[in-house]
């Protein structure tokens, strides 16, 4: 197994464990917004999104830059990408294990029964 830096994908598995985050970088993918573009859906305070973009910047998933008054956010999606990876070597054995109940379920066919009344 190739190996990761736990701390950094820590990071990332717990900023993709909130469901605004995630949704954030969702909107994030089609381009760089702002903080309040990113909050609008939500209906949440500009501090609360504020909190949420700083847990996606710790794990480095993204990037904020001040233009003025504005912050803008963008996807930095490498981090996301190294979580894949680790999600990616464990694929192999779920495969496996459908592909296990897939033959099992194809050798054992079950046959209705006969003569029985409901």
């Amino acid at each position: 197994m190739v190996e990761y830096d736990s701390t950094a994908l820590d990071s990332v598995f717990q900023a993709l464990s909130d469901g605004t985050r995630r949704r954030m970088l969702r909107s994030l993918s089609s381009g760089p917004h702002s903080v309040g573009e990113l909050a609008a859906p939500f209906r949440i305070s500009l501090a609360a999104a504020s909190k949420h973009i700083k847990v996606l910047e710790r794990a480095g998933l993204v990037e904020r830059r001040i233009q003025g008054r504005t912050h803008l956010c963008q996807l930095r999606a490498e981090a996301m990408a190294e979580a894949g990876q680790w999600l990616g070597y464990y694929q192999q054995f779920w495969a496996q294990r459908l592909d296990a109940l897939q033959a099992a379920l194809e050798a054992d066919p079950i046959e209705p029964e006969h003569g029985r009344t409901s």
